[in-house]
């Protein structure tokens, strides 16, 4: 019979060996591997390979969009072989240790323009998205009044915004390029404007080109990178406003004198710049400014110069006056247009967790199950490189001399760090996985897509400090060497995934957002404009609105008069009592009724407005057509599937 002791021993070696593996797993050892590569030139074969591979990358997706537009059923093939062909192996170039700094910040450039061109080529000759049109529609009301803040029934909030507006018709203005070409362009100097600072900002608190490179290419995985984050909408040029007030901030830290001073009016002036181009980005930048002046003053480091804390909490208090004043200045308080979102999403999110009941939703329709597979390992893959990123990234910012077991996390919480930019990107890496949480939920989708904008800055770093430090260590060969170079591949991958319900071009759907933008719709705009003029007041369906008041140049309403929303007076076979007396005391001048809104249900669950009770039934010829039978209401226009009702008769304006 073994001893006493002898067994007590056997049970806790098995136990301080698990302890040893996890801690070697997750802890902050920074001695796996070295972040820099030996001095080389750029690859200029590599180069030209990638370039021709993503050429016929690209060719592919554009087939397989035209295959779509005809209903054929190669079109899948086509484009997915070429996203593959896309990410694939131009992430492998990125990620591979031994790579020139010119050469991946080249090809970071190449990712990003073939990834926006991705976009672009789902319409290439004119905006589809809906808030592309709001800005179309913006941008286009400044060229012909030359007024700024013109009120939209459409986006209200977007009036106190103009930057994208004054970019876009300044570009317009100089070259006479038609608005939708001028902003597109804008978008592409965006876009590697963006790319361009996430690296130099990365490479001024790590220090490291690779890991620089690795971090941007992961950001790539973000769900807003691809699609939301290069519209023509106001937040494209908010966030790469952002970046670039935290590449300059970062790059400014150790600067003194009139050097420093040089700094602060550039970071002053695009912090103002940005509390006039968007509201959650001025928000970002503050969180970010705010959190780091914080830190510094939180810190102790003797050898700090009393200069820099006052720069840092200068610049901090900066972020945060700016936009508040902005609002004060145009009566914009986003209480009542952030808030009913936020509200909604952290109730249902709560809801979910508790296991509460909730009301019947349709929800977004699902993708193909290859999408949400990808997605899905994709996450995973993130959660574990951020589970062995956390502490090496925390150990980053630990004194310099510090680098051994775990005595550099026993420096950061005893407030000792270099950089409290590290420490705070590192912490907001736990804003990735309250982020999916809420993307798990139908309120709350909003607020973790956009959350995931600001959170993957932080989540790129963590996960490149991984790759570098932990999977592919020093000297990496065999699995090490392949393996993390796949897995940011499928995290970009899924950055296109999850952009998207339905990203392949195809044929008409009903209330599906791009897919319901086609000529008919287009065609019956520009009709109104030729034989009704501009300006006259229409009511429609979310996706007809939008053509009206775009195309059409139409004074599109969203509600018939105040607490009565456009949907009612469509709803039902006959017009309520309440409903035609909406009508006859509004302003309202024409109804376009579209009959195909009785063809399918709604794709996105609603035909008006999101935030309406989602609808699983289409609507019944009957309750389309019952203006018909309405006095003083008469057709104007019908092509067969799209009528256009004159109601001015109604209120004696006929």
């Amino acid at each position: 019979m073994m001893p006493a002791h002898f067994a007590a021993g056997a049970r806790i070696n098995p136990l301080r060996a698990g302890i040893r593996f996890v801690s070697a797993v997750i802890g902050p050892d920074l001695r796996g591997g070295s972040a820099e590569t030996p001095p080389q030139g750029a690859n200029s074969g590599w180069i030209a390979v990638l370039c021709l591979t993503v050429a016929t990358a690209l060719l592919l997706v554009v087939a397989g969009h035209g295959a779509g537009r005809r209903g054929d059923t190669v079109a899948p093939l086509l484009f997915w072989s070429g996203v593959v062909l896309l990410v694939v192996p131009t992430s492998l170039r990125i990620a591979w240790p031994m790579v020139a700094r010119g050469e991946r910040l080249f090809l970071l450039f190449l990712l990003a323009e073939a990834m926006f061109y991705y976009k672009v080529v789902y319409s290439p000759t004119s905006f589809v998205n809906h808030d592309e049109f709001l800005h179309w529609v913006a941008a286009d009301d400044l060229l012909t009044a030359r007024r700024l803040f013109l009120s939209s029934p459409l986006l209200p909030v977007g009036r106190a915004y103009p930057a994208l507006e004054i970019l876009t018709t300044a570009i317009v203005n100089l070259t006479g390029l038609p608005l939708f070409v001028a902003g597109t362009l804008l978008l592409a100097v965006l876009r590697g404007t963006f790319i361009g600072a996430l690296f130099l900002f990365f490479e001024s608190i790590t220090g490291s080109p690779r890991i620089s490179a690795i971090a941007c290419l992961t950001y790539m995985g973000c769900s807003t990178f691809v699609l939301f984050d290069a519209m023509f909408s106001y937040e494209s040029l908010g966030i790469v406003l952002c970046v670039l007030i935290f590449a300059v901030e970062a790059a400014s830290k150790d600067l003194v004198g009139r050097e420093r001073l040089k700094a602060l009016g550039l970071i002053a002036l695009l912090l103002a710049s940005l509390a006039v181009t968007h509201h959650l980005s001025a928000f970002y930048a503050a969180i970010y400014l705010g959190a780091v002046a914080f830190l510094e003053a939180l810190r102790r480091d003797a050898s700090m110069r009393s200069e820099a804390r006052i720069a840092v909490g200068f610049t901090g208090m900066l972020a945060v006056a700016l936009p508040l004043l902005w609002m004060e200045a145009r009566g914009n308080h986003l209480a009542g247009y952030l808030g009913p979102v936020v509200e909604t999403g952290f109730k249902t999110l709560l809801g979910k967790i508790t296991g509460a009941p909730k009301p019947d939703q349709l929800g977004a329709p699902p993708q193909p199950l290859a999408m949400r597979l990808t997605t899905l390992l994709a996450i995973l893959l993130l959660a574990l490189g951020l589970a062995t990123g956390f502490f090496r990234s925390l150990a980053m910012a630990a004194p310099s001399g510090a680098r051994t077991g775990w005595r550099p996390i026993q420096d950061v919480l005893g407030r000792r760090w270099r950089d409290s930019r590290i420490v705070f990107l590192t912490l907001l890496a736990f804003g990735f996985p309250i982020s999916v949480a809420f993307r798990l939920t139908i309120g709350g989708w909003e607020i973790g897509n956009r959350m995931g904008t600001f959170v993957f800055i932080a989540v790129g770093l963590v996960v490149a400090v991984s790759i570098v430090h932990f999977w592919q260590g020093h000297a990496p060969r065999g699995w090490r060497l392949i393996a993390p170079a796949l897995a940011l591949a499928v995290i970009v991958s899924a950055g296109i995934t999850a952009a998207s319900l339905a990203p392949i071009r195809g044929p008409y759907r009903v209330a599906a957002d791009p897919q319901s933008v086609e000529p008919m719709g287009i065609e019956t705009a520009l009709w109104t404009k030729a034989w009704l003029g501009a300006g006259n007041r229409f009511t429609s369906d979310r996706i007809n609105r939008l053509l009206l008041a775009s195309y059409g140049r139409q004074d599109v309403r969203v509600k018939i008069v105040e607490g009565v929303p456009a949907s009612r007076v469509f709803e039902n076979e006959t017009l309520g009592p309440d409903e035609f007396w909406a009508l006859v005391r509004s302003d309202i001048d024409f109804l376009l009724v579209d009959l195909r809104l009785s063809t399918a249900p709604p794709v996105l669950g609603f035909y008006f407005e999101q935030w309406e009770a989602q609808q699983a039934k289409p609507f019944s010829g009957a309750e389309l057509l019952k203006f018909n039978e309405v006095k003083g209401v008469t057709r104007i226009y019908d092509n067969g599937w799209i009528i256009i009702y004159d109601v001015r008769g109604l209120h004696g304006n006929s």
